[in-house]
């Protein structure tokens, strides 16, 4: 009887291990992998145009509330914002998910705190066939701003699948306008940033032709700007400082233009190369 139960506490013992070891690997190959939504920007371009890979879009509004001012964008820029990628790209699945969010406290934000931000508060990834997107609209403008010389930037693009859209940058600026209004400025800040997540310009999609503009380096050295020369486009340079933006806003509004750029002959032919519409 006593052999019995050694032998049957021993088998025990075993499979008890069995099971744990089993679980501990399980557990580890289980780990989410989230370094796809972290590549270079516009690197994830053909991923977002087509459906090659991916078939639906999940997009993470993360947006800050405060007790005085909630930044989540108008409903009318993200019907445009979404209409403008049905447009371009080949996605009709697109999910938009709203997070609220703190503020940081902080009265300019660099984009790597911004990026520290997201990797806190990121809940959106890529899963199967969903790209996975993620729009921080913060409190804070730009630590690059120069209000002395009036350059504010409205938005940037730092990851494949992350950009910022500095809101209350926006709200100041409409709010200098008869002409403009918030919604137009978040409209035309979304499309020209999520273009460059699509790649715009020779940002991961290669140009069909030559239409790129110049800045020069640190060292004054003539660079390629990832923007577009070409007249009205929405992917010009000054789409992405505010002063600039509302100026060619108004220009549009008062010869009776839509207010909001569409993309150029260029960009579209460059889009559709890399699989877009």
């Amino acid at each position: 009887m006593s052999n019995r139960f050694w032998i049957v506490l021993i088998l025990f013992l075993v499979l008890a291990g069995s099971c744990s070891k089993d679980a501990n690997d399980s557990t580890d190959q289980n780990k989410i992998d989230n370094s796809a939504n972290y590549k270079t920007s516009g690197s994830s371009a053909n991923d977002i145009l087509s459906n090659n890979t991916f078939d639906k879009l999940r997009i993470q509004i993360a947006y800050v509330k405060t007790d005085d001012q909630d930044y989540r964008p108008t409903t009318n820029a993200m019907t445009d914002f979404v209409a403008f990628l049905k447009e371009h790209s080949h996605k009709e699945d697109i999910e938009l998910i709203y997070t609220e969010l703190p503020s940081p406290d902080e009265e300019t934000l660099s984009l790597e705190e911004i990026d520290d931000l997201e990797k806190e508060n990121r809940t959106v990834y890529n899963d199967g066939k969903t790209l996975g997107i993620y729009i921080y609209f913060t409190d804070a403008p730009s630590e690059d701003d120069d209000e002395e010389e009036d350059l504010v930037t409205l938005g940037a693009v730092y990851w494949n699948t992350s950009m910022v859209i500095y809101e209350e940058t926006i709200r100041n600026l409409a709010n200098k306008s008869f002409a403009v209004d918030i919604d137009d400025v978040e409209t035309a800040t979304l499309n020209h940033e999520f273009g460059h997540l699509m790649g715009l310009v020779n940002l991961g999609t290669e140009p069909v032709n030559d239409h790129e503009g110049t800045t020069t380096d640190d060292d004054d050295n003539e660079i390629g700007d990832n923007h577009c020369t070409e007249e009205g486009c929405l992917m010009r340079a000054e789409l992405q400082f505010g002063p600039s933006m509302k100026k060619m806003l108004e220009k549009r509004t008062s010869k009776g233009l839509v207010s909001i750029p569409d993309l150029g002959t260029e960009c579209l032919l460059d889009l559709q190369a890399n699989g877009g519409r």
